[in-house]
């Protein structure tokens, strides 16, 4: 291997900081406050080291509103591969490693802490700010996806229940979740109001960690959620797991965009995802026939950006033939 590329391996991976950094990007996508607070070091020098990691092209970065999020990007060249996993394996019995693993799930913790709080705190006003969603145009987009009648479907993130309302009422067997009590309570309201409520069955639980066993679902449906999510992939994996081979899985959010003002006001994680995005997320979840159509903004009264309704299969086992 070239001499300029171990050195650079070398000088790269002989500091301890560095190294920390590293194992908890690998883990986990972190904004620089974040790891100040597991690394209990000045943001100064979190900064300074990762100039250092990005400069060796070992970092991903991706700004979300005023922040930017980091994660490890593992170059493919042998000698990094070679570095790292023997890296790696001297950290099982690092007590800073273990400390930092502790301190990161603390970080995680609380990320998910902070936006329950803030559903559980809007739950009577959700109806209002969704309006910013245009959901009535894109709950009839979504459930376009969803035909034939009978399925039996998952409505994740379910919030206030306007749309397993609206699914039970195409004649479909709704399971709506959601992890904000009070979001619940309304919905179970607003269902039999609408005199829906045998057709839907709630239940408390996480987009990541669905209530639901594997292989029952006939489709899932995310309707402005994954850019709640601190690790949407996660959540597409278990989408997938639910699902019955075959099934479908439908989402509905933002198309990528640079609008501050609604991570502010609505408190979302993401600004938006790219068609490249989805698509390889869902491909890694192991989904196929996928599908991406942009919708322009329809209200005139705030900068929106455009809206997406993006689908994909759950293969059917192959037949073993002899």
């Amino acid at each position: 291997m070239p001499a300029d590329v171990l050195l650079k391996v070398f000088k790269t991976l002989t500091d301890p900081t560095r190294i920390r950094l590293l194992a908890l990007l690998e883990r986990e996508e972190l904004a620089v406050q974040e790891l100040t607070e597991i690394l209990g070091t000045p943001q100064s020098t979190v900064s300074r080291h990762l100039g250092i990691l990005r400069e060796a092209g070992l970092l991903r970065d991706r700004r979300d509103g005023t922040h930017v999020y980091y994660s490890f990007a593992l170059p493919p060249d042998q000698a990094w591969q070679d570095a790292w996993a023997l890296t790696r394996a001297s950290l099982a019995d690092d007590p800073d490693a273990r400390a930092d693993a502790a301190a990161l799930a603390a970080v995680l913790r609380a990320r998910a802490a902070r936006t329950k709080e803030w559903f559980e705190s809007v739950g009577p006003e959700w109806d209002v700010l969704r309006r910013v969603f245009n959901d009535d145009a894109q709950r009839a987009r979504a459930i376009t996806k969803l035909v034939p009648k009978g399925l039996r479907v998952a409505d994740i993130g379910t919030g206030t229940g306007i749309l397993a309302i609206e699914l039970a009422r195409a004649g479909l067997s709704v399971v709506a979740i959601d992890h904000a009590a009070n979001m619940l309570a309304i919905a179970r309201a607003n269902a039999r109001a609408a005199g829906v409520g045998s057709r839907i069955e709630f239940r408390a639980g996480e987009a990541t960690a669905l209530p639901i066993r594997s292989g029952t679902i006939d489709a899932t449906l995310a309707h402005m959620v994954l850019q709640y999510l601190d690790r949407p992939q996660d959540a597409l994996i278990e989408m997938a797991r639910v699902l019955r081979p075959g099934g479908r899985v439908v989402l509905v959010d933002f198309v990528a965009h640079d609008r501050a003002w609604m991570q502010q006001k609505l408190n979302t994680r993401w600004q938006g995802f790219s068609e490249r995005t989805l698509r390889d997320w869902l491909a890694r979840a192991g989904f196929t026939d996928f599908l991406f159509e942009t919708h322009p903004a329809e209200s005139r009264g705030d900068d929106l950006p455009a809206t997406f309704v993006a689908s994909a299969t759950k293969p059917r086992a192959r037949k073993r033939h002899a």
